[in-house]
């Protein structure tokens, strides 16, 4: 397949326009080619989006451990520009996890829609103070044994999991699993010396920058603060306008810049379906007309309803620059997980996940592995 005069952004996030090659759902190749294809004359092409934490939408839950729930997420998705994702598990009993993790290794290369990247493990080794809408029954200590068979049983799709390195003795935990995946900090109570002494560990990711941590004052970083003075930290953020506020968004990308912001869901399995009442990992959470987010019976944020193609459009409504918020949507979440070389961005050799935008920013057309969704 051959797309003719494609507006697009490149690999170093410019605007150029040129033809496309498509070949076996990769991008054969870029630049002028004297063939015949498709003239996409009059619409912008953004790499395939990328969702590194979301628990469910259309109805259906990764905790579920169905693949007919795994692929509602995953029709949906790609009908909202997110070539790619991670299913996140909630926080529960070990023999509920195997199930997810088994399923979604089963799954893996039967998506209808977005691509499954990997599993993130939200929990279950999380602070009690600190588990937000997590059931905090199942909340436990931190075991290499647990961990180590949760990634064999997903087939070593485990791509990242979310620990509270201040709840039980963590070093040699996050020594050895940050070996065979992204260990992050979240879900914690740990105070800036401990947040420092888990990096120095080998923790390099920050799950939804803000909620459930400890914040940053003028006196004591806290997690915020210790993991924004790391370079070599990600943090994802959450930006349906809810979870964090636009002003905060704004200074959380001057302060991290254009390479270390994760956009991501954390949508839950109302998302896209309106108001309800919806199960979220055995708890009962609610979306209310015109709300941002679900909540618990107490009011506590449960998880957002959003979807990261709505958040790019509001991350330029609230004023963060185009290129900015473009990579913290493809290529930054790509990188975090370790598929920079496949996904996140257009480039020779890469996955033709591509979306095709109109100038009000509809989009228009989503291709999978070149194919159209």
């Amino acid at each position: 397949m051959i797309l003719k005069n494609v507006c697009f952004y490149n690999e170093v996030f410019e605007k150029e326009i040129a033809d496309l090659r498509i070949e076996n759902g990769i991008i054969d190749e870029i630049g002028v080619i004297d063939e015949p294809g498709r003239d996409m004359s009059g619409l912008t092409a953004f790499p395939g989006f990328v969702d590194i934490h979301i628990h469910g939408g259309n109805g259906g839950d990764f905790s579920d451990a169905s693949e007919e729930a795994v692929d509602k997420i995953s029709r949906y998705l790609a009908k909202c520009g997110v070539t790619s994702f991670c299913g996140t598990s909630m926080t529960l009993d070990n023999e509920t996890l195997t199930k997810i993790v088994k399923c979604a290794k089963e799954y893996k290369g039967r998506e209808s829609g977005a691509k499954l990247a990997g599993i993130n493990l939200e929990g279950p080794f999380l602070s009690y103070a600190k588990k937000g809408a997590q059931n905090g029954a199942f909340v436990r200590a931190g075991t290499l044994q647990e961990f180590n068979q949760l990634f064999i049983e997903s087939g070593e799709l485990v791509k990242l999991i979310t620990i509270a390195p201040e709840a039980f003795e963590s070093e040699a935990f996050i020594k050895e699993a940050s070996k065979k995946c992204v260990v992050a900090i979240g879900h914690t109570s740990a105070n800036a010396e401990q947040a420092q002494k888990a990096i120095d560990f080998g923790i390099t990711h920050a799950t939804h920058l803000y909620n459930a941590m400890t914040g940053m004052t003028h006196r004591e970083a806290g997690v915020v603060g210790t993991v924004m003075d790391n370079e070599k930290v990600m943090c994802e953020l959450v930006c349906d306008g809810g979870h964090v506020c636009p002003a905060v968004v704004r200074n959380t990308f001057r302060i991290l810049g254009e390479n270390r912001v994760c956009v991501i869901s954390d949508s839950m399995r109302g998302a896209g379906l309106g108001a309800g009442e919806f199960d979220l990992g055995g708890q009962k959470t609610y979306v209310y007309e015109g709300g941002k987010f679900a909540v618990l019976e107490d009011g506590t944020i449960a998880a957002s309803i959003t979807n990261v193609f709505d958040e790019f459009k509001n991350l330029l409504a609230f004023g963060v620059d185009f290129k900015s918020a473009l990579k913290s949507c493809t290529i930054n979440p790509a990188k975090a997980i370790g598929l920079q070389n496949k996904i996140g961005s257009i480039a020779p050799n890469k996955d033709a996940d591509i979306i095709f935008v109109d100038e009000q920013m509809n989009i228009k057309e989503v291709y999978i592995n070149g194919i159209l969704a």
